[in-house]
């Protein structure tokens, strides 16, 4: 594992116990995967299931000592990648996500109220408003299985509008086909996101109108497309740390670890199958939440990390502590599409008592631009090249 720091407990001569024993054990594991932060940036494919399973039973001050060291060696210290996030098309989707209060299998508990698509003019005016508060990203997310042919046209003159505000983009549709990808590479998106949610094993518990191949599918027809990926997660679903570990080396087993990486705690939506049982039943401590978080960090060290859903109930030490980990991107405003979100005051206050800044939008060009013949007044498109 790159640029590990070894701990070691100072040497005493006293009887060995089970916890001497233990300690022995977690700086074999440090020393054991620590290697010289020269040495390659993409790191990961060095990680095992056992080695993804042995950092998350490291103490937490370990972890978070050694996902901060690795933060520090790809990333500037004290900056973030700062994201605000806009549903344009809300509720009634097709899928059975049994935690999302936009599915249409539960707007009868819910009681969501759907809504169509935003005009354009209302998005890019919520886009401007959010790079005048300190956003660098516009993620813009429709409650939609796939796309329709009848959508591609509006989400592409919106990718095009957004980033001629100098905005990074990101969108989140659902499912993409091949050339859904490449229209959407050619106007120009820098991310695409959909999150596996959780592991193979427990995804069936989830959601049953998609499979995870086909969300794998999705995200590999956006890699080929040229588009940054963006995959994340959902704690405290029900699932165990054992599904933890295994979405985190699902990361690993890709081409090439998301460039984005949301790692969200449920939000727990009362009138969903999820949401109810984890009301009655208890929310995953944050601890464990921050845990992934520093797994994740490690084990993608090159990543954008982000906290996301549940943010919005941490303390300020929660997620001081959640930076610490390695976190290095959040949403920014008071709503995530249909959920909660920390207040931008608080955010701006907690930023400069943290010393945290802002990181500058870095859009990147789109692979088509328009070119005017001077002679015959004739617009065509021109590919860029690679």
């Amino acid at each position: 594992m790159a640029g590990l720091l070894s701990i070691a407990e100072p040497n005493a001569s006293r009887p060995t116990d089970p916890i001497d024993n233990q300690n022995s054990l977690n700086n074999d594991l440090l020393a054991r995967l620590a290697t010289d932060a020269t040495k390659s940036l993409q790191a990961s494919k060095q990680y095992s299931r056992e080695d993804i399973a042995a950092l998350f039973d490291l103490p937490l001050m370990d972890l978070l000592l050694q996902a901060q060291t690795v933060h520090r060696q790809h990333f500037a210290a004290n900056e973030v990648q700062i994201s605000t996030l806009l549903s344009i098309k809300t509720g009634n989707c097709p899928e059975d996500c049994g935690y999302c209060s936009q599915s249409g299998h539960h707007r009868d508990t819910t009681k969501l109220q759907a809504e169509k698509r935003l005009e354009v003019d209302k998005v890019i005016a919520a886009a401007k408003r959010a790079k005048a508060t300190g956003s660098s990203r516009f993620c813009m997310g429709a409650a939609w299985k796939h796309p329709s042919a009848k959508d591609m046209p509006y989400v592409v003159e919106l990718i095009k509008e957004v980033k001629a505000l100098g905005l990074e983009t990101c969108m989140t549709l659902g499912m993409l086909d091949t050339a859904q990808a490449t229209q959407l590479a050619d106007a120009g998106l820098d991310y695409y996101n959909h999150n596996l949610d959780t592991s193979r094993r427990y995804y069936e518990q989830v959601v049953s109108t998609r499979s995870y191949d086909e969300r794998l599918d999705t995200l590999t027809n956006v890699r080929n497309s040229g588009i940054n990926v963006c995959s994340g997660n959902i704690v405290g679903m029900g699932e165990s740390r054992d599904d933890r570990i295994d979405w985190v080396h699902e990361l690993l087993n890709m081409p090439k670890a998301p460039e984005s990486i949301p790692v969200n705690l449920l939000v727990p939506i009362a009138g969903t199958p999820i949401g109810d049982r984890v009301i009655e039943e208890g929310q995953l401590s944050v601890l464990e939440w921050i845990r992934t978080i520093a797994v994740t960090r490690i084990c993608c060290p090159t990543s954008y990390v982000r906290l996301s859903a549940g943010r919005e109930s941490l303390s300020d030490s929660e997620q001081a502590l959640a930076f610490m980990a390695g976190a290095n991107s959040f949403f920014y405003g008071d709503k995530l599409l249909t959920t909660g979100n920390a207040s931008q005051s608080s955010d701006n206050r907690l930023m400069r008592e943290l010393g945290l800044t802002a990181q500058f939008a870095a859009p990147r060009p789109p692979k088509q631009v328009p070119v005017m013949d001077a002679m015959s007044g004739h617009q065509s498109q021109v590919v860029l090249a690679e």
